[in-house]
């Protein structure tokens, strides 16, 4: 199972220089229902919310999403290892990840964010090999 950052979803529909590679979609996915908000608000904020909001719902509708359950909020409100400081979104994401990996499943981390892969090495949690195509 994948966990996707937005970092990766965005790259994908924005056609950024970082795409993530075309079999990623064949996987199983799974995010946090944090990577919606995030993506809608990025694209209202950039005026992209009608050109790309078809592909963007049929994106999200291929992803498991986890909830911000409080077992979850409770992680993100720990401290995480390493040096490298997170974003409070980013912190959620990785609560979430780590929550998924302490309930026995499978699980590699997707994100173009160096923060935040930097503290899921930390964590112990495997990355997904994101190659520029």
């Amino acid at each position: 199972m994948i966990y996707l950052d937005t970092s990766v979803v965005l790259a994908y529909l924005l056609a950024e220089d970082r795409r993530p590679p075309d079999s990623l979609w064949q996987e199983t996915l799974v995010s946090s229902r944090l990577l919606e908000y995030e993506l809608w608000t990025s694209l209202h904020g950039r005026g992209l919310a009608e050109s790309h909001g078809d592909t963007a719902r049929r994106l999200i509708g291929r992803l498991a999403m986890l909830e911000l359950v409080p077992p979850v909020i409770a992680r993100a409100l720990d401290a995480f290892p390493g040096a490298t400081p997170l974003r409070t979104l980013d912190a959620l994401h990785l609560a979430s990840c780590g929550y998924l990996v302490e309930q026995g499943q499978s699980v590699v981390l997707a994100s173009y964010d160096r923060r935040m892969t930097a503290v899921a090495r930390a964590m112990g949690i495997t990355l997904f090999n994101l190659k520029v195509s």
